[in-house]
């Protein structure tokens, strides 16, 4: 198949997130990009599966669209189905499993949706490649049937394991951050490599890691070992492309330091850091959040704060707040980006209110990422 084909591809993101994915997608060149929840959807070449994959930071998944149509019942589901050219795409030993999401549709049932989509595959195929039977013991070929009120968008999965999944995560803290949301709170912030960074809730060092990462120009799946669509024989270019983000890779002297009180979870931080390839570039130590001193005059903190899920957490946050404040109160050129789940934050951290709030969702958990903006640092000459 002709890698220069025209084809659509959708990046799928969390809620709250679109317009970051959607500036990396600029960043990378693409134009005419169409904004829905959860996706950014844009025109392509087979050939920009590889890059898109390997470049983009926020997204969980990048889908290739196969087709779009209407049905208002299970047998229109299946005729339309079945008339797609699936052996365009999959081949007589393709692994394709079959899920689909339903929401406000007559066609109400997840489970009848997937067997009746897997159905009009398999017949589609088995006539297609004449064959008395599918083996599916090649390569993975996810399909995803995605129906809102009547209409049935399907896709192919790219992507294989989520993106987030950068391949130097071994181990986590108690509350993991996915990579994925840790990397958009950086790009959502105001945070440069030349801007000193701390993180006084670090836990497994994630956004550290990430935030290296942007400041290496280093692709966040430069290291990851697979990707479904390496298997496409219809998509070219991942050799190319791996060799291209290896090249893109910058020495960038760095100010990044990560602290958490609990002294398990810095030993992981290290050793995440180094498997991601940015261990030299971030400090990481234990500390208290009550004994944080800042000598310097400008900033940035980026936090995943501790939620507090349990009433009895209420007074040790109280504390935690109290002590953000006073650490801060009189720094006016540090800027804060937090990342909570207790609404009741900004009323403890009195320097100022919010310059924005962001609600997002961190798993199934809805949080909020509060900015507050420090005095802008004046650079002489």
């Amino acid at each position: 198949m002709e890698i220069k084909q025209q084809i659509q591809l959708i990046a799928t993101c969390k809620f709250g997130l679109e317009a970051v994915v959607k500036r990396e997608l600029e960043e990378l060149g693409f134009t005419d990009l169409r904004v829905t929840n959860g996706s950014v959807e844009f025109d392509a070449v087979m050939s920009d599966i590889p890059t898109v994959n390997l470049w983009l930071r926020a997204a969980e998944r990048v889908l290739l669209k196969v087709a779009t149509f209407t049905a208002m019942n299970f047998d229109e589901l299946y005729d339309q189905m079945r008339a797609i050219a699936w052996e365009k795409w999959i081949p007589a030993d393709g692994y394709f499993p079959v899920n689909a999401k339903v929401h406000k549709s007559t066609i109400d049932s997840v489970r009848s949706t997937q067997s009746i989509a897997k159905k009009a595959i398999v017949d589609r195929l088995m006539e297609a490649h004449a064959a008395d039977s599918l083996p599916e013991t090649g390569a993975e070929y996810a399909v995803l049937v995605t129906i809102l009120k009547e209409e049935v968008l399907l896709t192919l999965d790219s992507s294989g394991d989520g993106l987030h999944k950068r391949g130097y995560r071994l181990e986590t803290g108690e509350a993991p951050l996915r990579e994925t949301m840790a990397a958009a709170l950086v790009l959502l912030s105001f945070w440069n490599p030349s801007r000193l960074l701390i993180d006084p809730f670090c836990g497994s060092g994630t956004i550290l890691i990430e935030a290296a990462m942007i400041g290496r120009n280093m692709a966040p799946g430069l290291n990851r070992p697979f990707y479904a669509s390496e298997e496409w024989p219809f998509v070219e270019g991942w050799r190319e492309a791996r060799a291209k983000a290896a090249e893109a890779v910058l020495d960038t002297p760095m100010q990044l330091f990560g602290y958490d009180i609990d002294p398990a979870v810095i030993p992981i931080a290290k050793r995440n850091a180094e498997r991601a390839g940015v261990d030299e570039d971030i400090t990481f130590n234990v500390k208290d959040v009550k004994e944080l001193w800042i000598d310097q005059q400008y900033g940035i903190i980026i936090s995943n704060m501790p939620y507090g899920e349990r009433v009895s957490d209420y007074k040790a946050l109280n504390k935690i707040y109290v002590s953000l404040h006073h650490t801060f109160r009189k720094k006016k050129g540090w800027s804060l980006f937090l990342l909570t789940a207790d609404t009741m934050f900004r009323l403890y951290f009195k320097r100022q209110t919010p310059n924005r709030s962001r609600k997002l969702y961190n798993g199934n958990i809805r949080v909020y990422y509060y900015q507050y903006h420090g005095e802008r640092e004046i650079v002489n000459g």
